[in-house]
């Protein structure tokens, strides 16, 4: 701003030593001092909007740096769930009393014993519910053969 500020004194005193006419140079004084407060109005203006945009921007950067922050805490989450260092636990619920416990997980493991009632569980890892594509064929220990569910209502 004092680079602006030396040059239009100079421009002032430049006019002055070569306009010998008042009246011209008066006139010329009033029209550059409009000129000037028009200049300085608009240069507000773009500065004030620049200010406007640039706390916009900041206000939406920090909006995403929040949402980015969540995202990671959710990141971090899965991967405790996924890779914790005790292995994979899996739950079991003994389709012959309903007794719930946690297991595990061994893919080598075919079937395991309910701690509760003793009966022999078999396990598929692999999360198909059919045999061969035949389906349920009744021949688990206490088993009446499979129902789809929609058979009971």
């Amino acid at each position: 701003m004092g680079n602006i500020k030396n040059e239009y004194k100079s421009f002032l005193d430049d006019i002055e030593k070569n306009i010998k006419n008042k009246e011209d140079l008066e006139y010329i004084k009033k029209r550059f001092a409009s000129f000037t407060d028009i200049m300085l109005d608009q240069m507000d203006y773009i500065m004030d909007y620049k200010k406007e945009e640039i706390e916009k921007l900041e206000k939406t950067q920090k909006q995403i740096e929040e949402k980015m922050s969540k995202m990671q805490n959710v990141i971090d989450n899965i991967e405790k769930d996924i890779y914790t260092e005790d292995g994979f636990d899996f739950e079991i619920v003994c389709p012959y009393c309903n007794y719930e416990f946690i297991i595990d997980v061994d893919e080598n493991k075919t079937e395991i014993e309910c701690p509760e009632c003793k009966n022999i569980i078999e396990l598929d890892w692999t999360g198909d519910l059919s045999d061969d594509d035949k389906g349920c064929q009744g021949n688990c220990h206490g088993c009446n053969g499979c129902q789809d569910e929609d058979d009971d209502m």
